[in-house]
């Protein structure tokens, strides 16, 4: 599942110079703020390119907007709570200028739409994610009473729109959406639907679009992507088509499904250097019984096969991963063999949770909780400082070797610094010495901490140091 990265708000979409108005067709304005996962972050990008031919424009700032859209999440009950929060903060701004519309689109308009339209008479639109092409109808009929539109639809891939790409060099492209798995635990078949693909064809057209706009990196999206099919046409096959793309100097992929890793696939990561050597792999719990009641249809034992043969086809691979601590019904010898797992691997990084119960999946209905919240806090914060040391430990081995960065922006904590990515997906921090963002630059690691690798460029002059990159 794509569920791990918790998003804050993010206004950085460009400004139109197209004045303010309060008629959609001629230009009102829209601000969306993003929670949740990648997908998220992709369907922000595709609900912007359904509104900006209906005569939607950006707004850079909340102050400036016509209409505010939260694009939520609901994997887990404190994404909730942040929108339930945010939505208070609205509600009040809305009370001194009634003409503002607001909106909540993504899983959380699937999963608790009901309440929304019942406890908070200030939102005026709801879209779950199939129904993103119903916003400019529903935001044009807002009024009295909340516009909404909560089907799932099996059909519906969103072909032919062209997202409003945010990020610059990097995009992220979905290439299927929704779910068959049903792990107990997770609540997003229910709230994004049943899995499909998107046409290769597709895909393809908009990694293209991509590149000619500039674009160097794509991530290819999907629940469980590595399950993509479509007609004849497997992962392994788009993934070997989107590696070609001229101008794609980057492929990465997330989040697969252990138990949807084909061999062939293998072959092709191996074999096309564009493909990045990291992989996130979500494995949850280290234990078969607890493996077992989230249905998540693998063993611990197949799981570290996988591991092993990804290895033997690309030596110097990475692995990240998804974990969750306290699941009903595991003990403390289940957890232990969740930290055993944890070590054997040996993990970069990994986005961990104490289990969080959601109304309506199989856990909920059927699973009673076990664990308290005061074991499930202890486990979850041993499972953090043993994730530490090991990155740690694997981040000092990379200390005083060479590593080819793709420049990717400014540092947060020093404006004299950029940081960038490896293409194991480890994060180095570097003085600018005349690089920019799109700039391929070979580094040296001086130092690192368990998130981070410092370094310097190879030579004081970093256009000297281009391997490639964005003029």
């Amino acid at each position: 599942m794509a569920e791990r990265i918790p998003i804050a708000p993010n206004p950085t979409f460009a400004a139109s110079e197209a004045p303010r108005s309060t008629s959609a067709s001629t230009g009102e304005r829209v601000f969306i703020e993003t929670y949740g996962c990648q997908m998220n972050v992709s369907d922000t990008e595709l609900i912007l390119g359904i509104l900006r031919p209906a005569g939607y424009r950006q707004a850079t700032a909340i102050e400036d907007a016509d209409v505010i859209l939260l694009n939520t999440c609901a994997i887990r009950e404190h994404a909730e709570q942040r929108v339930w929060g945010r939505l208070g903060e609205l509600a009040r701004l809305k009370r001194t200028r009634p003409e503002l519309k607001l909106g909540v689109v993504g899983c959380m308009a699937k999963h608790v739409g009901e309440e929304l339209t019942g406890a908070s008479a200030a939102v005026d639109v709801l879209a779950s994610p199939d129904a993103y092409r119903s916003l400019p109808r529903l935001l044009a009929a807002a009024g009295d009473s909340t516009q909404l539109d909560l089907h799932l639809d099996r059909a519906e891939q969103y072909e032919g729109i062209d997202p409003v790409r945010t990020r610059g060099i990097h995009a992220w492209v979905t290439i299927m959406r929704g779910c068959d798995k049903f792990c107990t635990f997770c609540v997003v078949p229910y709230v994004r639907g049943r899995e499909r693909s998107v046409p290769p064809d597709e895909v393809v057209r908009q990694v293209e679009d991509h590149a000619r706009a500039g674009g160097l990196e794509v991530t290819l999206l999907g629940q469980t992507v590595n399950a993509y099919h479509h007609d004849e046409v497997g992962f392994a096959e788009l993934l070997a088509r989107v590696a070609v793309v001229p101008g794609i100097r980057r492929v990465r992929f997330t989040s697969p499904h252990p138990a949807d890793f084909e061999p062939q696939v293998l072959k092709v990561m191996a074999s096309h250097p564009t493909i990045m050597k990291h992989v996130h792999l979500p494995v949850q719990s280290g234990s078969d019984r607890v493996l077992a009641r989230m249905r998540r249809s693998y063993t611990r034992a197949q799981y570290l096969d996988l591991v092993e043969r990804m290895r033997e086809a690309m030596p110097s691979v990475t692995f990240t991963t998804d974990l969750i601590a306290g699941f009903p019904g595991e003990t403390d010898e289940d957890f232990a063999e969740t930290l055993s797992l944890v070590s054997e691997v040996g993990y970069e990084s990994a986005f961990m949770f104490k289990y969080s119960e959601r109304e309506g999946t199989i856990a909920h209905r059927e699973i009673p909780e076990t664990v308290s919240e005061e074991e499930k806090g202890r486990r979850l914060t041993r499972l953090v400082e043993l994730v530490e040391v090991i990155a740690a430990e694997r981040n000092r081995a990379w200390e005083g070797r060479e590593v080819e960065v793709l420049v990717e922006g400014q540092s947060r904590r020093d404006a004299s610094r950029l940081y960038g990515k490896t293409e194991h997906g480890k994060t180095v921090v570097f003085p600018a010495n005349g690089a920019r963002p799109g700039d391929f630059v070979r580094a040296r690691v001086l130092r690192s901490t368990s998130h981070t690798l410092h370094g310097e460029l190879m030579v004081a002059q970093a256009g000297l140091a281009l391997l490639g990159g964005a003029a």
